[in-house]
């Protein structure tokens, strides 16, 4: 998952920032509400954090403007405003959660999970597929039964193509959610990191689609 986070507190921001990367998630930091406009925009991202209290324009008028744009990513607004009243006008203006500060991570991170399970229709941390499983909960993937031992972006991937079973997921969209803005990536730093989460899975458990992208069967053997 690629999150956009928007917070111009440096310390609030980069705790986060570790946080969320060391649960696999890409993470691209941007720190003023006109920047967070454009990035809502090109909807580049799976999840959006937004601070209200921004410099150059207020997070809740970066949320407006991108709901009239039609932009259908998920946000959680992150804020001090404790009020009912700056609740519902968040909720209204289309956040779909609203987290007040000061917040635990380790909240931050369920209501993450739960929005990503919403977007994916599951009703738990844990997505299968055939003798695959992801728990989103500890960080775990298992493989006939066996603890497999992945990477963060390995982990990544993984859980894109599960969340995908069946379908096509195009290279660039996997390289926008494994890699995020602000990264400059190799030619062909995606092909090697499916090699390498081939060879601890097997190399049927991934299918390359060639010239597209790559996909999960539903009964990777």
């Amino acid at each position: 998952m690629h999150i956009i986070l928007v917070e111009d507190d440096p310390q609030l921001g980069a705790a986060i920032e570790r946080a969320l990367e060391r649960l696999a998630y890409t993470v691209s930091w941007l720190r003023s509400g006109r920047e967070a406009l454009m990035a809502l925009r090109d909807e580049t991202a799976d999840l959006v954090l937004l601070d209200l209290g921004l410099p150059g324009m207020d997070g809740l008028d970066v949320l407006v403007e991108a709901r009239r744009a039609h932009v259908t990513t998920p946000v959680i607004v992150m804020t001090a405003r404790d009020g009912v009243q700056a609740r519902v006008h968040g909720l209204d203006a289309g956040a779909d959660d609203y987290l007040i500060k000061p917040f635990h991570l380790d909240e931050l991170c369920a209501r993450i999970r739960s929005i990503s399970r919403r977007s994916q229709g599951l009703a738990v941390n844990r997505i299968e597929v055939g003798v695959l499983m992801l728990d989103l909960g500890i960080s775990q993937v298992t493989f006939r039964g066996e603890v497999v031992e992945l990477t963060r972006r390995e982990f990544a991937l993984l859980q894109i193509l599960m969340e995908r079973a069946g379908k096509l997921v195009r290279r660039e969209s996997l390289i926008n959610s494994l890699y995020g803005l602000d990264n400059v990536v190799g030619d062909n730093a995606l092909e090697v990191l499916v090699h390498t989460l081939r060879k601890k899975l097997s190399f049927d458990a991934i299918r390359t689609v060639r010239g597209f992208g790559y996909m999960i069967p539903r009964d990777p053997g």
